[in-house]
């Protein structure tokens, strides 16, 4: 069955002036402020784009992870996943930074290493994100 999530944004003033809120419809919880100086300087208490991608690229890729060693017999304890999205103003996304630590009773460090390359290749998110050069680290915690 497809499933459709949905955010909304209000924004007002100029890309550099003016601010927005961001809501998470679908599930309702919470509205986020945005505007330029968090995006491209300091997030100041406030969330850009890139941070909702990072939080969206980190918990696909966990669930991949997990659903994988499930699969093959070897499923995980804990999953820690960190994404880091670079953003260059002018330019664009310019990389992503996936980092996990995981405990998997049972599995060696090339079996999950394998698991590790084939969930950042295969999970929706990374999928969607295949113009963006996407680097991984994985370890065994």
């Amino acid at each position: 069955m497809a499933t459709t999530r949905t955010a909304s944004t209000h924004w007002e003033g100029s890309l550099f002036e003016g601010s927005g809120q961001v809501s998470l419809e679908s599930s309702g919880i919470g509205t986020y402020d945005v505007n330029w100086p968090s995006r491209a300087e300091s997030s100041n208490g406030k969330t850009s784009p890139e941070e909702l991608i990072a939080a969206a690229h980190s918990s696909c890729y966990s669930m991949a992870l997990s659903n994988g060693l499930a699969q093959a017999g070897t499923p995980p304890t804990t999953l820690d996943t960190t994404a880091n999205v670079t953003f260059v103003p002018g330019t664009g996304i310019t990389a992503i930074a996936l980092s996990v630590v995981a405990d998997v009773p049972g599995l060696s460090a090339e079996d999950f290493q394998a698991a590790a390359e084939d969930a950042k290749a295969n999970c929706p998110v990374s999928q969607a994100l295949k113009a963006v050069p996407i680097s991984l680290e994985a370890r065994l915690g």
